[in-house]
């Protein structure tokens, strides 16, 4: 159990949450939502020992274990994967490498041994010779394939080393599992294991996620961290947004009905204060208007942008014509003889258990890169938009967020790209700033403004959630369902391809699969699935 007394945390000025008390209990699942810099992070940092609080306590139950899902995708280069893994169990760890460097001793002695039978036993204990299988079957189910389990962690892709860094947080298992962002950089069949580990999972789980789905289908409860507090609602995601929504109407509703009956008690104080025979109910009236306070409602820290996306030129029916498209990167093949035919008001979500087959196939579709062979005709009246998933290289400047957008707009009158900025909640000052001091989040939205003022009938979105709080995704994914000119895009929200996308195409190096079924459908659709496993288990046979 976690329990906080009077936790307070400042930042110079800025306070994220004060006098926060709040429990934690055994056997549930915490799901820990905010506005981005609203201190969901922070909370976990604090949690773990990594953070102090500016004032307060955190207390954990004695003798219980803490894994925490490392941010830090270098940290493990120089270690196997598989002892990565086993690092999770940190006392298990110690007592390995103990033995190991014992055992290993030229000169081993009766102390020795006496040691090496209290650590045997200790290893036993917490199932020491279980613990390399163990580790070796998450990795796999993980989508980490055998020969790599003991290549160095240096030798993997940056997704691998997510989910290698995942299964170390998950390994052994801990008491309180402590997970910010676990999902970013999986891919769906992954987030749908891990799904159905938490929900298993018997011990206390905190969890920082933008995924709304997974909120969904994960969560217990919810940790609310909004005006400056945190507040615990029973129930999933789902369930908080309607309560808390509920919750504040409610408030503003007494505040409503409080400020009219101080406003009829003024009155009649005004009106007979001075008349002898109304006197006391004067007084009376006063003493009721002295007890009606009004509740106090504090800022919230959430703000919705306004997105929305139109189009000049009107699309003609054939948008886009893809034929035998073939792409190898860094002597990979990831796009092998791949067709496709787009049209107007397509909206065909890209999935891959590789994302980066879908990178490359839209930087192709974006003109960023070239096929090694194959057609990409785009249909004449066809006016493109593309978000990438790395957008470093638009922000290395230092103008600026007015002159930026700018650059990419055809009216260049100030009003108008500064409506454009207020929209993505860059109002006042926060348009002055310089475009290479952004956040990740801010990033999105000023790219997401970009796109706003391109006016395109045909939009590319390559994982356009990452980085976005839940309201910024919410109102990104509204605008998408409502805009109806043709969306490519890919995304790790399961909520966002559900709603919006009409057509799925799933690309592997070895074929692809395209349907008009809606996500769910596609997901769950016993056909489907046998042609899935049929398009991996070749790919895989291909690669050995």
């Amino acid at each position: 159990m976690i329990t906080t007394n009077k936790l307070t945390v400042r930042f110079g000025s800025q306070t994220l949450f004060e006098n926060v008390n709040i429990k934690f209990l055994p056997g549930h699942c915490y799901g820990v939502i905010g506005a981005n810099g609203a201190g969901k992070s922070t909370l976990l940092r604090v949690i773990a020992g990594d953070v102090e609080p500016t004032s307060g306590e955190v207390h954990i139950q004695k003798g219980l274990r803490i894994a925490v899902l490392k941010q830090d995708h270098f940290a493990y280069d120089k270690y196997p994967v598989i002892e990565t893994v086993i690092m999770g169990y940190k006392r298990l760890y110690d007592v390995m490498k103990e033995k190991e460097a014992l055992y290993a001793k030229p000169d081993f002695n009766d102390k020795d041994g006496m040691r090496v039978s209290e650590l045997e036993t200790e290893f036993a204990e917490m199932d020491g010779w279980q613990a390399e299988s163990q580790a070796a079957t998450m990795l796999s189910d993980l989508g980490i394939p055998d020969e790599k389990h003991y290549l160095l962690m240096s030798e993997l892709s940056g997704s691998e080393k997510v989910r290698v860094l995942l299964a170390q947080a998950l390994f052994g298992n801990p008491d309180i599992l402590l997970l910010d962002e676990p999902t970013n950089h999986l891919e769906i069949s992954t987030i749908k294991w891990l799904e159905e580990f938490l929900i298993n999972f018997q011990n206390l789980v905190i969890v920082v996620s933008h995924d709304r789905n997974f909120l969904d289908n994960v969560c217990t409860h919810i940790a609310d961290i909004d005006y400056q507090n945190i507040q615990l609602y029973t129930g999933n995601y789902s369930f908080w947004a309607q309560a808390s929504q509920l919750i504040q109407k409610q408030k503003e509703e007494h505040n409503r009905k409080t400020e009219e009956k101080i406003e009829e008690l003024k009155a009649f104080i005004a009106r007979f204060s001075a008349n002898a025979s109304k006197a006391a109910q004067a007084t009376s009236r006063k003493n009721m208007l002295d007890k009606l306070t009004l509740e106090d409602i504090k800022p919230s820290s959430r703000k919705f942008p306004r997105i929305r996306f139109n189009y000049q030129k009107i699309p003609g029916k054939d948008v886009l014509h893809i034929e035998k498209l073939n792409k190898t990167v860094d002597n990979e093949l990831l796009i092998k003889n791949f067709s496709l035919d787009v049209y107007k008001g397509d909206k065909i979500g890209f999935i891959s258990k590789n994302p980066m087959v879908i990178t490359t196939l839209f930087q192709i579709l974006a003109g960023e890169i070239e096929p090694d062979s194959g057609k990409v005709e785009w249909g004449v009246t066809a006016t493109k938009s593309y978000f990438p998933k790395d957008n470093g290289k638009y922000f290395d400047t230092n103008i600026s967020l007015i002159d930026w957008l700018r650059q990419y707009s055809d009216e260049q009158h100030i009003s108008y790209i500064r409506g454009f900025l207020g929209r993505m909640l860059f109002s006042g000052e926060e348009s002055e700033k310089s475009a290479n001091v952004l956040s990740g989040g801010e990033k999105v939205r000023c790219m997401l403004a970009k796109m706003m003022v391109a006016e395109a009938n045909v939009l590319i979105f390559d994982e356009p959630t990452n980085h976005l709080d839940l309201e910024a995704i919410t109102a990104l994914n509204n605008a998408l369902i409502d805009f109806n000119g043709t969306v490519l895009f890919s995304s790790q929200d399961h909520q966002f391809i559900q709603t919006v996308a009409d057509r799925i195409v799933e690309i592997s190096p070895n074929g692809w699969i395209e349907s008009h079924y809606k996500y769910e459908e596609y997901m769950l659709n016993p056909e489907i699935k046998k042609r899935r496993e049929l398009l991996y288990n070749a790919f895989q046979k291909n690669k050995k």
